[in-house]
């Protein structure tokens, strides 16, 4: 039994906006470890439609406060979670974030279980401290996957290690999860918020119509087999070529020259 039931008055899913372009959404029920209430769940499906659709907002970085990236969903409302809507795609925030145009960085503080595994896997790029974990409960608790857990994993870190991680509801650490491929990097939890800064910032400084763009052809590209990925690429490609004016052409021209400009010793 849930010994910290939310409140009217607590702020469950955190969004802050800054002047950089940097979106973030907190989880923010740290004293459950970060599990998801019905109203938790729409509220942070609406928050990655708002920042998707906010065109200051270039990142979206999505972390836990507290020990947990999120736990998952709160089973004292599993009820009401797993026979609400779950075809609604406006209150689904794995859905939000699969169509969302920017990129996604989650931070991974803690425990990432079940639907919290879930909605990690619908980050663009996974950076996780060093006590983080990944645990697949699923089968434990006698919840079917309907997020994408069991599609997704298999292609992240092979179908055989998928089976057992799933079947046993066996924890991932951090270190075997970047082993894998599964995350990006690992780093101190002290330095966990600065490392996803750091990459947020690197594709703050990009052209920021190409990142959408190259996030776009890369997230679809993997849902195909080679040979269609290829095509799309090239057909997005001619597409986005034929669209660029001469002056697009001669500002990378310019951009081009101004790097490969011979610095003076002096």
């Amino acid at each position: 039994m849930d010994q910290n039931p939310p409140t009217a008055a607590e702020d469950l899913i955190k969004v802050s906006i800054e002047s950089n372009g940097i979106g973030t959404i907190t989880i923010n029920r740290p004293k459950s470890l970060n599990s998801l209430t019905r109203a938790m769940i729409v509220d942070l499906a609406k928050s990655v439609k708002r920042l998707n659709e906010d065109e200051c907002v270039k990142v979206i970085i999505l972390t836990g406060s507290g020990r947990a990236f999120c736990s998952g969903v709160d089973l004292t409302a599993a009820e009401d979670v797993f026979k609400g809507d779950v075809k609604d795609k406006e209150t689904d925030p794995v859905y939000q974030m699969e169509v969302c145009k920017k990129p996604i960085i989650g931070a991974i503080n803690g425990f990432s279980v079940t639907a919290g595994f879930e909605i990690s896997l619908a980050c663009d790029i996974l950076i996780a401290s060093r006590n983080a974990k990944f645990m697949d409960t699923h089968a434990k608790f006698g919840i079917f996957p309907s997020w994408g857990l069991s599609q997704k994993l298999s292609r992240l870190i092979g179908p055989n290690r998928a089976r057992e991680y799933s079947l046993t509801a066996m924890p991932i650490t951090a270190e075997m999860a970047e082993k894998w491929g599964l995350v990006n990097h690992v780093v101190e939890p002290n330095e966990l918020m600065q490392k996803t800064r750091e990459v947020a910032e690197a594709i703050i400084r990009n052209n920021q119509d190409l990142v959408v763009k190259y996030k776009s052809v890369l997230n679809d590209g993997f849902k195909l087999d080679l040979g269609h990925g290829l095509a799309l690429e090239k057909e997005r490609g001619h597409e986005y070529y034929s669209g660029m004016t001469k002056e697009q052409f001669q500002n990378m021209q310019k951009f081009i020259s101004g790097r490969n400009k011979p610095t003076s010793k002096l």
